[in-house]
């Protein structure tokens, strides 16, 4: 795992070296630049595959009519270099798969995304052409920014880089604010900054001539689903997730599993220790707060497996501790909490391997999340006329606000958060934290002026109006694909392990799995109240029986609790009367608000207060002294 940056237009060596280096935790092994006319090219390298210098990148061909710099992992390189080696035109010098893109690209052109299998952002430089080629993987789990600007095209792995190119500059764009405010997060295609980009997921670009002359999709998910016979799917999945964990096993450096303790990671656990020769690595955390600590059941998966293993606690001052460090290498706004035990966890597992595998995309493909249960009461409760919501809304106040995990006031009160926009965007909601009717409490009048994207939820609209035929729980699977897997869960994994240093690879998002599960009649994914259904049938025999029928948990920490205690002073330091009110974006009467109610106990806003408050850390490291008009 790497990252990259560069630029095709105007530029130094100088300015290349600087944005390699902001992203140097990525590669910390070796960081190389080229930089000819208009070209720059620049690499951080963390060796997982060929370890010796031969394959640092910058990478050129034997002629030097293309180059490459690469970050991720082809798991078919192998295949793919034999069947170059056939052609009897390549004589391979490294055992890496960058050697192996880079000439595929010179016999198939941007027809070789058809046949890598993989986790990748990468981008060629065509000297023959003068062309730039980028693209990013089929389910975007490699990150890839890019802007242009006087006819400059910059690209890197990480926001930070391109701020170091001199042409680009800090506009806070209110538009994705008004995103970021509901979603927790910033959806793709936009950034934080005006004039930034994210590349989609199975896409690839070529700038040529100081303009994009191709953006295309080369890749798109279908629901294509089939009569299956249970017996037959089950060895089917078991094949298939074999094969797309025992094929994330190899690395020339040592390596491990996280493991929660639920069934996605238990399950990925599995098929490694099944495939190893050696006790796998497995690595989980805890917490003194009983209803968010899980090491018990991970240690009752590791003593089953036969793994070794390894757990430490996570308290409220290490989480403090840890906040500033991860806002600080942060490039946008991200509000959801659990990256600080992922960062946690991925800092642990770096100090023992440099890749681990994980359970992330179960969820996504199998619809796991408890928002799936509540879409099945959703459709009886639309039934009942709005006055009869609103009632249920006045007695969802009353009630005792819970400090545990995914309390029963907390679920009630984010059901019916469902219900106060059109039915496409309850989930958004549900997972979210300000529904529209908050926002127009929560912003000012001048930062109202400045949105025209409305609630922020028209990208529910365009992700809809694009989606494969499907029928109504695929087309809720499609929407989580391309917004809370895409732009919270794999950038939080991909974020909170690279500042570590640590390569995490997903065999749940293996392309030879989706396409499968993709396929599958839909109570093979939830039967009734039951999601990961066939999951779960898979694992019945492989895994202790309370792991494979246990309820999800999320992978949270305990906010609610925090911002009454530890966090308290932070929270109120945040979001004072003095910092709102200059920087003119929030009205401060209803944050104040939040927070009384909140460390009150009267009402839990633990959501809606972590997200300002993560804004404001950001704001304070990327955009100090932020103010609007």
């Amino acid at each position: 795992m790497c990252g990259i940056a560069g630029f095709n237009g105007e530029g130094s060596e100088s300015d290349l070296k600087r944005m390699v280096m902001s992203i140097r935790h990525r590669g910390p092994d070796y960081q190389g630049v080229y930089h000819r006319l208009n070209i720059g090219l620049a690499h951080a390298r963390l060796s997982i595959l060929d370890l010796s210098s031969a394959a640092n990148q910058p990478f050129f061909t034997a002629d030097k009519d293309y180059a490459i710099v690469f970050n991720g992992e082809i798991y078919n390189y192998l295949g793919l270099k034999s069947e170059l080696e056939k052609t009897g035109k390549y004589q391979f010098t490294t055992t890496s798969d960058t050697e192996v893109l880079i000439n595929l690209y010179e016999e198939h052109g941007e027809a070789m995304l058809q046949k890598i299998h993989g986790m990748f952002a990468f981008a060629i430089y065509d000297f023959k052409q003068e062309k730039l080629f980028i693209a990013r993987d089929r389910m975007g789990k490699k990150p890839l920014y890019y802007s242009i600007v006087n006819n400059t095209f910059v690209f890197a792995s990480e926001l930070k880089a391109i701020l170091q190119h001199p042409l680009t500059d800090r506009q806070l764009n209110i538009d994705v604010l008004n995103q970021y405010l509901t979603f927790d997060y910033v959806p793709s295609p936009g950034s934080i900054f005006k004039n930034i980009q994210k590349l989609e997921p199975a896409h690839y670009l070529i700038f040529k001539n100081g303009k994009i002359e191709t953006k295309k999709e080369y890749w798109s998910v279908n629901f294509d689903v089939k009569p299956a016979n249970l017996k037959s799917t089950i060895n089917r999945f078991d094949e298939l997730l074999n094969n797309a964990v025992s094929k994330r096993l190899m690395s020339d450096v040592p390596l491990g599993v996280f493991l929660s303790g639920g069934l996605d990671s238990s399950t990925i656990a599995y098929y490694a220790q099944k495939n190893s020769a050696q006790k796998i690595k497995t690595f989980s955390i805890g917490f003194s707060e009983k209803s968010y600590d899980e090491s018990d059941y991970a240690e009752l998966v590791a003593k089953h497996l036969g793994t070794e293993h390894y757990t430490e606690t996570l308290s409220a001052k290490q989480s403090l501790d840890l906040l500033p460090e991860i806002i600080e290498k942060s490039d946008e706004p991200f509000a959801d909490p659990s990256i600080i035990p992922t960062y946690f966890l991925s800092k642990i597992t770096r100090q023992k391997v440099t890749v681990a595998l994980g359970g992330d995309g179960s969820d996504e493909l199998l619809a796991g999340y408890p928002t799936f249960i509540s879409e099945k009461f959703a459709s009886v409760f639309q039934a009942f006329p709005k006055s009869f919501i609103k009632v249920m809304e006045a007695m969802a106040g009353k009630l005792p606000a819970s400090e545990k995990n995914i309390s029963f006031d907390f679920k009630v009160k984010q059901f019916l958060n469902g219900f106060e926009s059109q039915n496409q965007y309850t989930h958004s909601l549900w997972l979210g934290s300000f529904t529209p009717a908050d926002k127009q409490r929560l912003l000012t009048p001048g930062a109202l002026g400045q949105i025209t994207n409305g609630s922020g939820l028209s990208i529910i609209d365009k992700l809809l109006s694009t989606a494969p035929p499907a029928v109504h729980l695929n087309q809720l699977l499609y929407i989580y694909y391309k917004t809370y897997l895409l732009d919270d869960i794999l950038v939080k994994v991909d974020r909170a392990s690279m500042y570590n240093s640590l390569e995490v690879r997903a065999p749940f998002l293996d392309t030879d799995v989706i396409e499968f599960l993709n396929g599958l009649p839909l109570d093979y994914k939830m039967k009734g109240f039951d999601g990961k259904w066939i999951l779960k049938q898979l694992m019945l025999d492989k895994l202790p029986a309370q792991i494979v029928t246990r309820p999800k948990k999320g992978f949270g920490i305990p906010v609610s609790l925090w911002l009454k205690d530890e966090l308290k002073d932070l929270c109120n330091n945040l979001l004072s009367k003095d910092k709102i009110e200059k920087q003119g974006l929030f009205n401060y009467n209803y944050v104040n608000k939040l927070k009384e109610e909140h460390q009150s106990g009267r009402r839990n806003h633990r959501k809606l207060l972590w997200n300002l408050m993560i804004f404001q850390l950001w704001a304070d490291a990327f955009l100090p002294g932020l103010t609007i008009k």
